[in-house]
């Protein structure tokens, strides 16, 4: 997951977020939420699955493994 935190921090800017305003979201910490953003620790798979709902983009993507951010 190497552009994990890279692809996390550009689908924010690109939807207009802060990091508070998506941990609070997602229901998280916002220390939680940077330590994605910041390549310290990994999501669990349950927390990736509410970002990409949250930015609608699809799991490929946001993990670095498609470059097209659509879901379909």
């Amino acid at each position: 997951m190497s552009n994990f935190p890279e692809r996390l921090r550009s689908a924010r800017k690109l939807n207009n977020a802060t990091q508070k305003q998506v941990a609070g979201a997602l229901s998280i910490p916002e220390q939680a939420y940077q330590k994605y953003e910041y390549g310290r620790v990994e999501p669990k798979y349950t927390v990736i699955i509410k970002l990409c709902s949250y930015f609608n983009v699809s799991v490929d993507y946001l993990l670095g493994l498609s470059d097209n951010p659509k879901k379909w």
